[in-house]
């Protein structure tokens, strides 16, 4: 009996000694600090067509419709929607994909092309300042890819991403597709097409 005795007080001082380990004494007055709750990462909200918006904290309130606007000395025309951020500002996948490929180019400077999982659409991401990921990548819908800078023919005064839809039909390859207006698709709003 002084056995139980004696294994019963040593489990009572070591439940009392962690009890106590997880108490917090503080002077009289102050008020326990709390922990903030870990930041969430902050990715655009997918507009009504399922696309991110692929420019971190930007609203499509924010979005401006330059679709067809003339480009150069007017012998082309803009088949995009060019969003505004700082140099820097992450780029984000507007879609689940693989990144069909990297290409540096005189008119888009840094560009990537990601075709979406299905296939059946190309995203094209221009005037990028930094590229995050490789060749042959699967990335997820809001995963930052890049960053907006100013490469390429863009103004080194406004740093944007020109952002392109392209659907394509089997067996396209990344450069071809037809050009699809993505600012309906981005803002929810009726587009110039």
């Amino acid at each position: 009996m002084r056995r139980f005795g004696l294994i019963a007080g040593l489990v009572l001082v070591a439940l009392v000694a962690l009890l106590v380990s997880r108490v917090r004494f503080l002077p009289a007055g102050q008020a326990p600090r709390t922990q903030a709750a870990p930041a969430k990462p902050a990715v655009s909200p997918a507009a009504a067509s399922g696309l991110v918006i692929p420019v971190q904290g930007v609203p499509a309130t924010a979005l401006s419709d330059n679709w067809g606007e003339p480009r150069g000395d007017g012998d082309r025309v803009h088949h995009a929607i060019d969003i505004l951020a700082p140099r820097g500002t992450p780029v984000l996948a507007a879609a689940a994909g693989t990144v069909e490929k990297q290409f540096e180019s005189d008119l888009g400077g840094h560009t990537l092309y990601v075709r979406t999982s299905d296939g059946g659409t190309v995203h094209y991401y221009a005037h990028l300042d930094t590229m995050g990921v490789a060749e042959g990548a699967t990335v997820r819908q809001g995963q930052p890819i890049a960053t907006v800078g100013t490469s390429g023919s863009a103004d080194g005064g406004a740093p944007h991403l020109h952002f392109e839809v392209k659907r394509m039909a089997p067996g396209e390859g990344w450069w071809q597709g037809a050009n699809v207006d993505p600012y309906p698709l981005l803002a929810g709003k009726p587009g110039r097409s």
